[in-house]
């Protein structure tokens, strides 16, 4: 027999999080479902996760935004890459560029070819194959173009910078417009019914907020899943020891370049974030090797224009609730859990989370099997984005103590089973739709110095010059595409911003 419907949603915090599920489900779900959300003005955000990756177009479209409406309200800029500065050795740097490395060339993929002839000294440096990674490199962009044939123009990816602050006022004001409810209120406490489950949320003044179904954005307390719940929590510091950061925005500069740039330190790196009105820096370190003072003063030394404030301290610890949904409550955001942004993934797991709820949206029986479906995929996402974010940690060649930890470290199993595989023959394979691609962790392998013994035998069936011409074609292409390109405060003045 079914069971009755959801009709009452409470979201426990704001923030992007909880700004991007309120309008998520009012999206969705119209006013079928009385959805309001509780935060207090008392109650600060983080607000430190400007940078993204192109999925979030996806939720953009999803919730109707407008790229320029969106752009102009968030004082957004355009990303089509990050750079990498000193993580393999000081005074190397690479890209990991959106979109296409290479184009297809007979039976095995680009990359195959290209180890083949950079075992042969007849390569160039990846990046100079990827559209992404050249225009970012001269400071240029525009969205894909379908024209001319095979292009190069049509494989630009793109995601955004923006001021995470100004996106969730944004997000509140449409989420407003399509029903939701905000209740101002510090939340001191939750109740819990004979069964265990939520029951309400109790404000300051003793007013209890009643709901079938809990999503808890409160961030770093965790208020429902982890202090009411009890959920627990999975400490993945032994691979990822970065446990506090250091933030401050400063002035603007010029050129407004197109990519997010993260450059390693002595115990940790550090973020950069170029937007219209300001830079977004932090620097991300481990308390363990380097002292709060000295974590500050480096990241004031390293700022490209003069500092619009005080610097902030954050604390953390790495990891994930061992269930994102207990009873029932939801947790999302960084009350599920948090990995540094060191690749841009942090609102993309805000993102994920809400389409895994919509995926698995329950009615009053939470049915153990829908949960339990919704964690084990969670888990998983969690844990290749963790393992992606190790290898950057796991494959340097520097010599501070904080590095060699890094690179000593017995790194996750399932990060170890892709490092055997790609050591051998240059191969990498995407497994069950994990989020980072094939050609993402060449880009990062490749470009902190990690190449595989041989490559595919396969590669080596078409005559040496004639894969090293169409090397050479590919690059010529990719860079007639970029010459065509307009520079990126360019192409936002035409949209009326920048």
């Amino acid at each position: 027999m079914p069971h009755p419907l959801i009709r009452d949603i409470v979201i426990v915090g704001g923030g992007t999080a909880g700004w991007m599920t309120a309008l998520g489900l009012a999206t969705v779900v119209g006013d079928r479902y009385r959805i309001r959300l509780v935060e207090s003005d008392e109650i600060g955000t983080v607000g430190v996760g400007e940078a993204t990756i192109p999925l979030i177009q996806r939720f953009n479209r999803i919730v109707g935004l407008d790229e320029r409406e969106f752009l102009r309200e968030t004082g957004g800029t355009f990303k089509l890459a990050i750079e990498f500065v000193d993580w393999g050795r000081v005074g190397e740097r690479y890209m990991h560029g959106f979109g296409r490395v290479g184009q297809d060339l007979w039976t095995v993929g680009f990359e195959q070819y290209w180890h083949r002839m950079r075992s042969l000294g007849r390569a160039r440096p990846l990046g100079e194959y990827a559209i992404a990674q050249a225009a970012a490199r001269a400071n240029r962009f525009m969205p894909a173009r379908r024209e001319p044939a095979n292009s190069p123009l049509a494989d630009i990816a793109y995601a955004y910078h923006f001021d995470a602050a100004r996106y969730a006022r944004y997000l509140r004001r449409l989420a407003e417009a399509r029903g939701v409810q905000r209740r101002e209120g510090r939340i001191t406490h939750a109740t819990l019914t004979p069964a265990g489950d939520v029951d309400a949320v109790v404000l300051a003044g003793g007013e209890r907020i009643t709901a079938d179904f809990f999503i808890d954005c409160s961030g770093f307390r965790a208020l429902l899943i982890e202090e009411t719940l009890k959920t627990g929590f999975d400490d993945w510091s032994r691979w990822l020891p970065c446990d506090r950061a250091v933030v401050v925005p400063c002035e603007p500069v010029r050129p407004l370049t197109p990519y997010t740039r993260s450059t390693a330190h002595r115990a940790g790196w550090q973020w950069r974030i170029p937007l219209q009105h300001r830079t977004g820096n932090g620097h991300v370190y481990s308390s363990v090797h380097m002292s709060d003072d000295e974590a500050t003063a480096t990241l004031l030394s390293h700022l490209d224009g003069k500092a619009l404030g005080e610097p902030r301290q954050l604390r953390f610890k790495a990891g994930m609730r061992r269930q994102a949904w207990h009873r029932n409550v939801v947790a999302i955001g960084l009350a599920a859990g948090f990995l540094e942004p060191l690749e841009s993934t942090s609102i993309h797991l805000v993102q994920q989370a809400i389409q895994l709820l919509i995926d698995f949206f329950p009615d009053r029986g939470f049915s153990t099997a829908d949960v339990a479906a919704f964690n084990a995929q969670s888990r998983f996402h969690w844990e290749r984005i963790r393992d992606f974010i190790v290898l950057h940690y796991h494959v340097n060649r520097r010599d501070e103590p904080f590095w060699r930890d890094g690179a000593g470290m017995a790194a996750p199993d399932t990060l170890r089973e892709k490092l055997e595989l790609y050591r051998s023959h240059g191969r990498v394979r995407r497994v069950d739709g994990e989020l980072f691609t094939e050609t993402a962790w060449l880009q990062v392998l490749a470009g902190q110095g990690l190449l595989p013994e041989g490559f595919h035998p396969l590669a080596a069936l078409q005559p040496e010059d004639s894969v090293h011409a169409y090397l050479e074609a590919v690059h010529r292409a990719v860079h007639a595409g970029v010459a065509q390109m307009p520079d990126h405060a360019d192409f936002l003045a035409r949209l009326g911003l920048a």
